[in-house]
């Protein structure tokens, strides 16, 4: 009996999701918990992995598609079912699921490289029979262009004609704002490939140059309308990410509904980096960076002022019991705050070696979504990069983050006159309505002592 694979709701709330990835081909076989796919959330790419095992029948969404919460996004084969059987029985269960998600985003179009062989277009129960069987193409269809003609595509029941393209063609067409319906394939079986979302977008620059000579300005309109926006010399388009308009909405919503506010001070780390360089000359294994030593430092005072670790809801101010801390974490595609459990309780060594993991699964796209949820502050760093100071943007439900700069000699005042130290500024970004101005002092205070005295911070 066929399995369908429908996209998961990864957290609460989530009404779409997008397929970074499949992590399978059609044809293997896979066990409960395998992973099959990467998921791009609001927050992560993740690793989808089934609940009940089977063989790859074939995919229903491509590779960049958002897809409704319940969609159905691929097909299994039970023990002994064809993929040709599967995908027919399948068919009526995933127009059902689409139907009741209200998206018309999964495909039945497969990668090229698969024959029909193996994966037939997913139809209607007479695509198990062997006339609807592509054995003799090259590219997945679902035979000749008549019977095409009368199977509903999945991805859009209410069709009457179904359009074949390979994955790249439609995300070349997407991209350039091209109607996939109103381009005629070349392929095998009348399958729209990339030749032919190129040749169109050729054709459609081609009109909107002409048109001006041949008809006057009113004939542009139709290629134009087929273009996404007009090229500009100089200018490279990049299409936003998943990932980027998430980040985009969440720091509008957290700029312009949390009341923040900022306070900064300057911290002596002579002594931090002096206590550094001797545990990394005694534990080899394991390098300790000073970040390591400024998220110990963080959980000490929301340790030491509990009314900081908190979080403002509707209905109430959340209190923590254990000191949870979000990490930035720079990736290609953005940024990622994967959160550090009970930081209060882990050694230096231990903290280091868990930040280090979760940094390099974030980097990897391998982060689960459980990993990025939770806490009730945040650390940024910039140290690095040599900025000397900056303030952060609350991440919310978080109630603050401190915005951490670099460490360099400043002259500093002390009782004996001038002397030349090694300073670090930070600025901590504060929720007004969690953290009043003497509590955020308070807590600051807290953090600057343990900074200022590290030995403390390994008891």
């Amino acid at each position: 009996m066929p399995v369908l694979i429908r996209m998961p709701e990864i957290s609460a709330g989530t009404e779409s999701a997008a397929i970074a990835g499949w992590m399978v081909s059609v044809g293997d076989t896979l066990a409960p918990d395998d992973a099959i796919a990467d998921i791009e959330t609001d927050k992560a790419t993740i690793e989808y992995a089934v609940e009940e095992g089977g063989t790859v029948a074939g995919f229903l969404a491509e590779i960049g598609d958002t897809v409704a919460v319940g969609t159905p996004i691929a097909v299994l084969a039970g023990d002994g079912e064809s993929a040709a059987d599967a995908l027919a029985a399948a068919g009526s269960g995933a127009d059902a699921g689409n139907t009741a998600a209200g998206s018309a985003n999964a495909r039945a179009s497969v990668d090229d490289s698969v024959t029909d062989t193996t994966v037939p277009a997913v139809a209607t129960a007479t695509a198990a029979s062997p006339e609807a069987s592509c054995a003799a193409e090259t590219s997945c269809s679902t035979g000749d262009g008549s019977r095409g003609e009368t199977a509903p595509s999945v991805a859009d029941p209410g069709d009457h004609i179904r359009r074949f393209a390979s994955p790249i063609a439609r995300r070349l067409a997407r991209e350039r704002g091209l109607d996939i319906a109103a381009i005629t394939g070349t392929g095998p079986g009348g399958r729209i490939v990339r030749r032919d979302v190129e040749g169109a977008l050729d054709s459609a620059q081609a009109s909107t140059a002409a048109a001006p000579v041949a008809a006057g300005p009113a004939a542009t309109a139709p290629a134009a309308a087929s273009v996404s926006a007009p090229e500009r010399e100089g200018v490279t388009r990049i299409p936003h990410t998943g990932m980027r308009r998430a980040i985009a909405r969440r720091l509008t919503e957290s700029k312009t509904t949390v009341p923040h506010y900022y306070l900064k001070a300057d911290v002596r780390v002579d002594a931090l980096l002096e206590l550094r360089k001797q545990v990394n000359a005694a534990n080899s294994e394991t390098k300790i960076s000073v970040n390591d030593f400024i998220m110990k430092a963080v959980a000490g005072a929301l340790v030491e002022v509990p009314e900081a670790n908190a979080i403002w809801t509707d209905d109430a101010t959340e209190r923590f019991d254990s000191v949870d801390i979000a990490v930035a974490v720079s990736i290609d595609a953005g940024l990622l705050t994967p959160v550090v459990r009970g930081v209060e309780q882990l050694s230096i060594s231990a903290l280091s070696g868990t930040i280090r993991e979760l940094a390099d699964r974030a980097r990897d796209g391998k982060l689960r979504q459980h990993e990025l949820e939770g806490g009730s502050f945040s650390v940024s760093n910039l140290g690095m990069y040599g900025v000397e100071e900056f303030a952060a943007i609350i991440n919310p439900p978080h109630s603050g983050i401190l915005a951490v700069g670099t460490a360099s000699p400043r002259p500093v005042v002390t009782d004996s006159g001038i002397e030349s130290a090694t300073v670090m500024t930070v600025t901590l970004s504060a929720d007004h309505r969690v953290m009043d101005g003497a509590l955020a002092a308070t807590w600051l205070a807290a953090f600057k002592r343990r900074v200022e005295n590290p030995l403390t911070l390994l008891v």
